[in-house]
């Protein structure tokens, strides 16, 4: 499996995510920076990691959906390659129109930083075929802007197309339907909040992302 990192200026857990894809592919990932207009080939994962990228001027990920490389991360998405988009890469995302909806400022306006309980979602995608449905895992959050808005119609097609992949067991940050994490159309992009690579190794106090990483080798 050849896995890609995209690196922002301000991403901070470009490394987290590589580390996590390395342990459980047994490949270092490619670190690509963000002003490159390509992909290598072969890829099978590109993974735009969480941070602050453009230290969240303008919008969070406003500015890192511009930058060149997200173009051909688009194309690759089209082309049926996984995407996955983590904390400010779940921003990227949103903003560069791979998902919908948009990640406004926490209820409360205070950073969140915690374990929280996440239940699994209906979404038919590889990034999930590691779970059971309805079950309940715990990975840790870290985010000021996580409340994930969209309009009515938009909310009652991701549920009705079954494109929800995680919500919040509790109250976390405000988030519309208590949604934490979404997948395109064809399942092969996802986005979410909460940090899955963080929770790889029993050192990490669990083990519950590193079942999302192992779907997607599987797969």
């Amino acid at each position: 499996m050849k896995t890609a990192v995209i690196v922002f200026p301000g991403s901070n857990c470009d490394r987290d995510l590589a580390v996590a894809l390395r342990d459980v592919t047994g490949t270092a990932p490619v670190m690509i920076w963000h002003r490159e207009t390509e992909l290598p080939d072969g890829i099978d994962l590109v993974g735009v990691p969480g941070g602050f990228s453009y230290g969240d001027y303008l919008r969070s990920g406003a500015m890192a959906a511009r930058s060149p490389i997200m173009r051909a991360v688009a194309a690759a998405a089209d082309r049926g390659v996984s995407v996955f988009g983590v904390c400010n890469g779940f921003q990227v995302l949103t903003e560069a129109g791979l998902l919908p909806g948009a990640l406004m400022r926490n209820a409360g306006l205070g950073f969140v930083c915690r374990d929280v309980d996440l239940t699994v979602g209906a979404a038919d995608s590889p990034f999930l075929r590691g779970y059971q449905l309805g079950e309940t895992i715990t990975v840790p959050v870290a985010h000021h802007d996580g409340n994930y808005t969209a309009d009515a119609d938009t909310l009652d097609r991701l549920e009705g197309e079954g494109r929800v992949a995680f919500r919040y067991a509790g109250a976390v940050n405000g988030s519309a339907r208590a949604i934490a994490g979404i997948v395109n159309p064809a399942g092969n992009v996802l986005g979410m909040m909460p940090h899955p690579e963080r929770r790889v190794e029993p050192a990490h106090g669990g083990t519950d992302g590193r079942r999302l990483f192992e779907a997607l080798l599987s797969h």
